[in-house]
Parts: C-alpha cells; sequence; structure tokens
C-alpha cells in the first residue's frame, strides 16, 4: 500500500510539474503579444484626443506624471506630450472627475496649451446603465462634443452643462454625471494651459510611478 501511495504521489508531483511548466510556457508565449496590443490600444486612445497630424513624436515615448487638484484626485497622472519639430504643441492628460454619480469617472483629454480642447475620452466609469453611461462613446457620440470648445478661463460660464446655464446637452434623468465630466474637462483644459512652464522639470513615468 505505501509503494502504490508514492506511485501517486510521484504521479501527482509530475502532472503539477507539467502543469506548471505549460502554464509558463503559455504565459510566455502570449505576454508579448498581451503587452503590444495593450500598446496598439492605447496608442489608438492617444489619436482620439490629439490628432496625429498635429505632431511629429511618439506621444507614448514622452509620458511624465504630474500631480494637480485640478486633476480630480491627489494620485500621479500620467501626461502624454505632443511635439512638432521639437517644440510642445498639445498634450494628453489623464485626469478624474470625482463627482459622478456611481463614483469617480476616468478620462483622457487631449488639448493645446491655449485652452483649446482636442478631444476626450471616458476610459473608466461606473455609472447608470441607460442614463449615465452615455458618456460612452460605444454608447453616445456625447462625449465627442468637446473637441473644438475653448476654455477661456476658470470663470467661463460656458463650460456648464444646458440646465446649469452653460452649453453641454444634460441627458434625461441624469444631470449629474455629464455635469461632472464637463467639469472636469474644464479643470483639465485649464491646467494644461499652465504646464509649458513646468514640462522640464516633470518625472517621466517609471521613474516614480508605483502602479
Amino acid at each position: 500500500m505505501f509503494t502504490m501511495m508514492r506511485k501517486h504521489g510521484i504521479t501527482l508531483a509530475l502532472f503539477a510539474a507539467l502543469t506548471t511548466g505549460l502554464t509558463a510556457l503559455v504565459h510566455g508565449l502570449t505576454e508579448p503579444g498581451i503587452a503590444r496590443q495593450a500598446v496598439l490600444q492605447q496608442q489608438q486612445l492617444l489619436d482620439q484626443v490629439v490628432p496625429p497630424e498635429l505632431h511629429d513624436n511618439d506621444m507614448l515615448g514622452e509620458c511624465y506624471l504630474v500631480v494637480d487638484d485640478l486633476l480630480g484626485s491627489a494620485h500621479p497622472h500620467r501626461v502624454y506630450l505632443a511635439r512638432k519639430n521639437g517644440r510642445p504643441v498639445a498634450a494628453a492628460i489623464e485626469s478624474t472627475a470625482p463627482d459622478g454619480y456611481s463614483g469617480a469617472i476616468q478620462l483622457l483629454v487631449g488639448a493645446d496649451f491655449a485652452g483649446n480642447v482636442l478631444g476626450t475620452r471616458v476610459t473608466e466609469h461606473h455609472e447608470t446603465p441607460g442614463l449615465g453611461d452615455k458618456i460612452e462613446l460605444r454608447i453616445s457620440d456625447w462625449i465627442t462634443r468637446f473637441s473644438g470648445k475653448k476654455v477661456d478661463s476658470p470663470l467661463d460660464k460656458r463650460w456648464a452643462v444646458k440646465k446649469d446655464g452653460g452649453q453641454f446637452d444634460q441627458f434625461t434623468g441624469a444631470t449629474i454625471t455629464p455635469r461632472a465630466v464637463v467639469n472636469a474637462v474644464k479643470r483639465t483644459a485649464g491646467y494644461l494651459k499652465m504646464m509649458p512652464g513646468e514640462i522640464d522639470h516633470l518625472p517621466r513615468c517609471g521613474d516614480n510611478d508605483d502602479e
């Protein structure tokens, strides 16, 4: 009986070793593809908020970290710099709308340094399906309405939903969500107007990035 148990134990150990080896092999084979896909998706997202024709550099290669209350949280946010002939012309920056109906809404905002918004996309949210989820591009084109709009100052009253006297539509039965996004985009574009003087002092992504 002891011999039989020993044989079973060896069989199980060999099976476990084989399974672990196969898992490691599959992971090793698929990991590069997953990483490439993630890079491709991030590049596509950047192209949506900062048109490629506006710059001639690799924005993914010019990633910096910024921390500012105007971006909606105390956590570091990534900013991807766009250059033309070596000169900074615009940026795509992560931002947070902390006051969504169902929690924080994560955004990527593209704008130049004069306050002109080039594009905006929602990257994460928990808003109510059928109501607040209209901030998603796959649900509605509402998020595209920011493109071409300019933030003149922090007191620019046009940057509000129509219910509050501004220029942006709210959703039927849902005002909190679009209000939160409008305010976040406004603050973010306003922040980018101040950023050129900080560029040379920003840490690069990866230097102090805990994520």
